[in-house]
Order: C-alpha cells, then structure tokens, then sequence
C-alpha cells in the first residue's frame, strides 16, 4: 500500500524563505524613500486644511480668522516660520497653545495639530510670515502684494530633486485666499502641478 504524505519538506520551506527575504531586501529601499515622500504629503495635505479651515470659518463667521504655525502645542508656544506644529484661533494662540477648542476662553481654538502626527520628519518652512488671518470676505490680511508660501520637505529622506526620490510640496496662499498645493520641482508652466 502506497502512503501518501501531505506537507512540505524542509528543502521547499527553506527555498520558499531565501526567496521571500530576496524579495524584502530588493523591496526595502523602494519602501523606505515612499514613506518619507508619505510624510512630506500627510504634512502638507494636513497645513492645507487648516488654512482651508481658517479660511472658511472666516467666511462662516464674518469675522478674522489666524492660522498659525507654532512651535509647540503647549503652554510656552510661539509663533515660529519653522513650526510644524498649528492652530487655528480667532486671536493669537501664543502661549496659549495647550488650550482646548473653545468658542469662550481664549485664544478662541477652533483646531489645532500637532506636527508629529503622521510625520515626525516633514520640515515646514514658511515664507513671508508665520500665520495667516482670514477676514469675513475669506482674504488674508496679513500679507500684502504677493503670494505666500508654506514649503514642506523631508531632509532625513535625502534632497527635494526633480526627477529625485524626495517629492517636496508646496502650499501656497493667493491674495484672494485660495489655498493649493502644489510641487516646486515642475518646471512645465502647463503642468497643473506647476508653482
């Protein structure tokens, strides 16, 4: 009588792991640079809603809204152009960061962030000022004759190049309040990603 056996042998389970961990190794470094381009985009997708919060609750309100960039979420906060941190307020949240949401104590929070969530290494660098208010018409205020700009980029992931493994994003807020993001590498003026 002939006896079948069902299984693997040892030879099949040891090839079947040489492949698989061949696989991970050739894998790894693909995966590693698209978790730091991750974290470059959840930032700046993150900034780009609360400036888009900022600005609507402006027009909601009919009344000045601050989106600003902050330091840190605690009580000793500062406005800062470096911060990945931010809070949206109705007056400004220095020092007062730590906070909760609130329509009756001030800064009058309506959100804030935390710049460690979701990505630890993205660096923000805004240009021309460190917050932005939003007046009931949904325009900003502070800023006069320009456009300003939020880089966001992720230097432990290596340097923003154009056809390089780091895809840095800009978030930029035109005179009339819109806010888009957009990548500072594209050259094309036709490209919709374009600055």
């Amino acid at each position: 009588m002939n006896k079948r056996s069902y299984g693997f042998t040892l030879i099949e389970i040891m090839v079947t792991l040489v492949v698989f961990a061949m696989l991970i190794m050739v894998g790894l470094p693909s995966m590693t640079t698209w978790l730091q381009n991750q974290q470059i985009k959840l930032s700046a997708e993150a900034l780009q809603a609360g400036l888009q919060l900022a600005r609507t609750e402006a027009l909601r309100r009919n009344a000045p809204v601050q989106f600003s960039l902050v330091d840190t979420l605690t009580a000793a906060c500062a406005l800062t152009n470096t911060g990945t941190s931010w809070v949206v307020s109705l007056t400004n949240p220095s020092g007062q960061c730590d906070v909760a949401p609130s329509e009756t104590a001030l800064p009058f929070t309506i959100q804030k962030r935390s710049g460690t969530e979701g990505s630890p290494n993205a660096v923000i660098q805004a240009l021309v000022v460190s917050s932005v208010t939003f007046n009931g018409l949904g325009r900003p205020t502070v800023f006069g004759g320009g456009m300003a700009q939020i880089d966001v980029s992720n230097p432990s992931g290596g340097a923003c190049q154009p056809l390089g493994p780091m895809r840095c994003l800009r978030i930029a807020i035109s005179n009339a309040g819109q806010v888009r993001m957009c990548d500072p590498m594209v050259a094309d003026a036709t490209d919709p990603r374009f600055c």
